[in-house]
């Protein structure tokens, strides 16, 4: 066995990660770490499935590269069994072997390998796949990881609050609908996702007190509730898709007509993702109960979406989203447990709530 540091590739300096080889016939092993230390991986190698599956817990690889017809433990069932465990879900898997029917591919991607390598295989194409894969890990953890970020900012807003509690997945659930509705490119519904989980992010700088106050806000509670996108936009800005999310964040509160805030943006001059936000936040705001007023029904949330269109809302977005509540037959979806499951189901986000002007009340209080 070849001796490997265990170090993953987020820790290692000047590699290009650590892989681990599970192929029992020596001379491939031995052609395979010679290889992949050529090209500057780090490698551990193993000749059977039982100590290849301790290794991967020991080693922490960011790779693993193993032989279908393994003695004992086969290649297959090593690699459902990784899938099985949360921690490998995203731990690329390529599979080697000198079967070449399409069945045994199928087999091993029902498996969840990742990759299918024919022996004898084509050094370039071998290391070619190798370091795509590994791309493909590297930009999954990063997606990771700016969703920890996200979930932890939504979850703060929402503990200020229990009466909101889950009000931002709703919205990045009915966001993502109309989003898809109205073609948005996935980039697009990705940043109307992170902008509806986090649109009220701002509110951790608004007082409890007036957030939950049942009776009506007084100018200068109006005026602190009135910064919170401001507020937001400061606090997700180090965030490294902020580009594509913060105009939604800054803007969810702006009004077709130009009367709403921060900056009495006007029609198209918003953005529209903060047009959808706006728009879902208030229908969700309407539908649930809050401080100051108890949840109204569906038609009446409806109706009073229809009577803003064109001076609150865009009027088109809204005509869309009321087709789509129809075509629910009033169906509304449950927010998952797991706020990384919007990501992977691409459902995205919405935003909040809006100032009452002239006739027509608002439908949140931000």
């Amino acid at each position: 066995m070849t001796q490997g540091s265990g170090t993953s590739l987020a820790a290692t300096q000047g590699s290009a990660g650590t892989v681990l080889v599970i192929e029992d016939d020596a001379a491939n092993r031995a052609l395979l770490t010679h290889l992949l230390r050529s090209e500057g991986f780090r490698v551990e190698a193993h000749e059977n499935g039982e100590s290849g599956l301790a290794a991967v817990e020991s080693v922490n690889p960011d790779l693993v590269l193993l032989d279908v017809g393994l003695p004992g433990l086969d290649g297959l069932e090593l690699t459902r069994r990784l899938r099985m465990d949360p921690r490998y879900v995203t731990l690329p898997i390529l599979l080697l072997t000198g079967r070449t029917l399409p069945s045994d591919v199928v087999d091993g991607l029902n498996a969840g390998a990742d990759d299918f390598i024919t022996k004898p295989f084509s050094q370039p194409e071998l290391i070619a796949r190798i370091r795509s894969a590994l791309r493909l890990r590297r930009a999954l953890v990063g997606m990771e990881a700016a969703h920890s970020v996200v979930t932890a900012l939504a979850n703060a807003v929402e503990a200020k609050d229990a009466q909101t509690e889950h009000h931002c997945e709703r919205l990045a659930l009915l966001a993502g609908r109309l989003g898809r509705r109205l073609n948005l490119a996935p980039a697009e519904l990705d940043a109307v996702t992170y902008g509806a989980l986090l649109h009220d992010v701002g509110k951790i700088g608004v007082p409890d007190s007036i957030l939950t106050k049942s009776g009506p806000l007084d100018e200068d509670e109006w005026e602190l509730v009135r910064r919170h996108p401001e507020i937001g936009e400061r606090i997700c800005a180090p965030l490294r898709s902020f580009g594509a999310f913060g105009p939604i964040i800054r803007h969810h509160h702006e009004r077709w007509d130009g009367l709403g805030y921060p900056a009495r943006l006007r029609g198209e001059q918003i953005p529209v993702g903060a047009r959808i936000v706006g728009l879902v936040d208030s229908f969700d705001a309407i539908t649930h109960d809050r401080p100051y007023r108890a949840a109204r029904s569906l038609e009446q949330a409806l109706d009073e979406l229809g009577r803003g269109a064109g001076f609150q809302f865009d009027p088109e977005l809204t005509r869309v989203f009321i087709d789509e509540i129809a075509r629910m037959s009033g169906q509304l979806p449950d927010p998952p447990l797991d706020t990384f499951a919007l990501f992977a189901r691409r459902l995205r986000p919405v935003g909040p709530g809006l100032l009452a002007v002239g006739s027509f009340a608002t439908a949140s209080r931000g």
